[in-house]
């Protein structure tokens, strides 16, 4: 979340009167501020994270886990200290914090966005590790930050605390009016009171949030879902987000409808929301919680029977009675490119978009009379067919539509899609570019997966731009995909996602394998090049048969192109192979991980109700593996993850100290720093001796081990026997009888073949 404006929120019943003043001027900002940055040219690719923590208290006595609200107040430290370290450090190892809905949350980013250049595919990781670092340098003893999606307990009593007094906030509040959870838990920041508030207000209701809940061995009869009532069970959730800067406004359309079908895969892939409310979902991604937990839509906008039976209200959007699909937070609608047509169109935008949308009319027509194209224009127009939710006083007519955007952003900003279109902002002193947001991949429990995925989708869109390849599919298509992505272990299931069999025009008929076999002239596979197959994950990662080269191969082949550097490759190919590990299954989900972790526990009643001790246990154990000192095989691979300490926050200035010299404490620090230099060269002196004897012990044995042999024949008179194996030895019968590994993925595929043979990936984890 950006800069918040500073000011005093209209009410919603005292904005109703300048939503079209907003709306109409919302588009003039657009045309003009398209305008004027429609020829920007950006050459070098730039690209940034950000990824949000949720702040949770552990009582290690009662074993209970509450949120600790102390979200602003810890930006607000983390803030002051980054102003002081901006004096001594380079930008690229800069971050910067911002605010986020929930009063327990945080935000965090790079300060300088990362680079075009190979070497900072590495600097990924480590400004995501400094940036857990400092954090974890802001908390108190009793506070933990582990990036989770959710804080599995929200909603349950007694996790949202008073501090002063130490008793639970009462729920419910004038913002939320929730049966669960209290207003307490909003930022305190009036945007998201207010945001809040205006939702449920034209809404009519409170919203309704239901997900399935996971049924269980002694899961009570009856019980089908997971029901909850406010927007923080939604905005509270913390997410993986990537941002990039394209070359060019067309560029920039054209990313945008690769990742609208990226989406969902990496939904899928990034699974990390089991539980919700305190109890355990049956899907596995928080994308439909957040979904249902900011839908405004009126009953007669989400329902034909009540918009037969209310009477329009002019001054709402469509008059609150036109029907509006989805919730104002959903997948992508409609693609947007117009510049990568064919004389076939199949690589045309249009050509897909086969899901019918709601548009403003009157803002389309605007935006043609501007000299729009139509797939711009239905893109814009479809955006206002939402209202403005905030606004705040003397700022509506009082902007200058030619210098300012802030009546179109509070729209685009509120239109929480999966993938976002963002113009360069206004105003723009650092002539950023046109840019794209990928928005739907859940936080991940470590910097190393977090930093593998946002390195992946990075370079698998330089494959699609660099080879002129295009993942386009009917939008239709798109949305089945997304609403899979929600399953449980959708990410592992076979023949799962639809998706192309052709990632570029296939070659001549008479190269494909089933011509070079002597079959018919036209095989099935090459039969129509916008042919859908329903395939795993793992298949549109690695390839499928002959025809299908599959994503990783073709970034490796990327990688080799351009002469990539061996750290780097040697770094990105770890990254790889734990995305395709978690594919095949080898390697399991966050969500999986934690769904057997209450599984296992023993105070879990297979109840489908998460206790209070295993909640804190869980969280705690997130804690750890995030920050290194809890290794978990099954989540991450062979190598454990280096540890992140708060101590490593910073960097420490080598500062001139002065002290008197006839001073105490020069003595005391001179003494001992002498002892401790006395220790090291005696700890020397041992280890020295105890290898010379060690091989006068070695010589000893071998010369009592002569003896017997001619002391004490063997039966056979063939040579003594076999001595006894050594404590040192590095092969004995107990390591011989140790089970062997199955294999990796890559073993499975034979992706060996491709040139694809994942290295360790202990040299990339440096300690921040």
């Amino acid at each position: 979340m950006g800069v918040l404006t500073v000011g005093r929120p209209v009410k919603w019943e005292e904005s109703l009167e300048f939503l079209e003043y907003v709306r109409s001027h919302g588009v003039i900002q657009f045309v003009k501020h398209y305008e004027k940055y429609k020829n920007i040219q950006k050459d070098l690719l730039f690209y940034g994270d950000e990824i949000e923590y949720g702040l949770f208290r552990l009582d290690s006595e009662a074993r209970r886990a509450s949120l600790s609200l102390r979200g602003a107040e810890v930006r607000e430290m983390l803030e002051k200290r980054e102003g002081e370290e901006r004096r001594g450090v380079a930008e690229a190892g800069k971050c910067t914090w911002h605010p986020e809905y929930g009063a327990w949350m945080v935000e965090s980013t790079p300060a300088e966005p990362y680079s075009g250049f190979t070497a900072d595919l590495r600097r990924v990781e480590t400004n995501m590790r400094a940036r857990r670092a400092r954090l974890l340098a802001a908390l108190r003893e009793d506070e933990i930050a582990p990036t989770v999606v959710v804080f599995p307990m929200l909603g349950v009593p007694g996790t949202a605390v008073d501090e002063a007094t130490g008793r639970d906030f009462p729920v419910g509040g004038p913002y939320a009016q929730s049966a669960l959870v209290p207003d307490e838990v909003i930022n305190p920041h009036p945007r998201f009171g207010t945001l809040t508030r205006n939702i449920r207000s034209r809404r009519g209701a409170n919203v309704e949030i239901e997900v399935p809940l996971f049924k269980d061995d002694r899961t009570p009869a009856g019980a089908e879902s997971i029901k909850m009532d406010a927007m923080a069970f939604g905005m509270g959730c913390c997410c993986l987000q990537v941002t990039f800067q394209c070359r060019d406004v067309e560029e920039s359309r054209h990313i945008y409808d690769q990742l609208v079908v990226l989406a969902p895969i990496m939904l899928a892939l990034t699974a990390a929301t089991p539980i919700l409310n305190g109890k355990l979902s049956d899907h596995d991604v928080r994308w439909e919680v957040i979904e249902m937990s900011v839908d405004d839509r009126t009953p007669a906008e989400r329902d034909a029977v009540a918009r037969g039976s209310v009477k329009a209200d002019d001054r709402l959007a469509g008059g609150g009675v036109r029907r509006v699909r989805s919730s104002r937070y959903s997948a992508v609608s409609s693609y947007l490119c117009n510049h990568k047509q064919r004389c076939d169109l199949h690589c045309a935008a249009r050509h897909y978009n086969d899901v019918d949308i709601e548009i403003d009319e009157k803002a389309k027509a605007q935006l043609v009379a501007a000299g729009c194209d139509e797939l711009m224009a239905r893109h814009v127009a479809h955006l206002f067919v939402r209202d403005p939710l905030v606004m705040f006083e003397g700022m509506i007519a009082e902007l200058d539509d030619e210098t300012h955007t802030d009546h179109f952003e509070n729209i685009q900003s509120t239109n929480w899609n999966s993938v976002r279109w963002k113009p360069p902002p206004s105003p723009n002193p650092a002539n950023i570019g046109w840019r794209v947001e990928l928005r739907t991949m859940e936080v991940q429990l470590t910097d190393f997966e977090n930093a593998a995925f946002t390195v992946f989708v990075t370079l698998v869109l330089r494959v699609l731009l660099s080879f002129d390849l295009n993942v386009y599919m009917p939008m239709s298509k798109v949305h089945e995909n997304m609403r899979r992505a929600h399953e449980r272990d959708a990410a592992t299931k076979p023949n799962f996602f639809y998706w192309r069999a052709h990632l570029a025009y296939p070659k001549q008929t008479t190269d494909c394998p089933s011509a070079r076999r002597g079959a018919p002239e036209e095989c099935s596979v090459h039969s129509s090049y916008e042919r859908l197959e329903e395939m795993s994950i793992l298949e549109i990662l690695a390839g499928k048969s002959g025809y299908y080269p599959g994503l990783v191969p073709l970034v490796l082949a990327y990688l080799d192109h351009i002469g990539c550097d061996p750290e780097t490759e040697r770094i990105v190919r770890s990254y790889l192979d734990l995305i395709v590990k978690r594919a095949s299954g080898e390697l399991v989900t966050a969500s999986k991980w934690m769904r057997n972790f209450v599984a296992d526990h023993p105070e879990y009643r297979r109840d489908s109700v998460v206790p209070d001790s295993v909640a804190h246990d869980l969280l705690r154990a997130c804690h750890d593996i995030g920050v290194g000192k809890v290794y978990v095989p099954e989540l991450l691979g062979v190598e454990p993850i280096a540890p992140v300490v708060k101590e490593n926050a910073y960097n420490v200035q080598l500062a001139r100290v002065h002290l008197e010299s006839k001073s105490d404490t020069l003595a005391a620090i001179l003494e001992r720093y002498a002892e401790r230099a006395r220790l090291v060269q005696r700890r020397t002196e041992v280890i020295t001796l105890l290898s010379l004897r060690s091989a006068e012990l070695k010589d000893l044995q071998a010369e009592l081990a002569a003896i017997n042999a001619e002391l004490e024949p063997s039966p056979n008179g063939y040579g003594s026997p076999s001595p006894a194996p050594s404590l040192y030895s590095r092969s004995s019968p107990q390591l011989d009888a140790l089970p062997k590994s199955k294999g990796s993925a890559s073993d499975l595929l034979g992706l060996d073949n491709l040139g694809w043979n994942p290295s360790s990936r202990s040299g990339s984890q440096s300690s921040t």
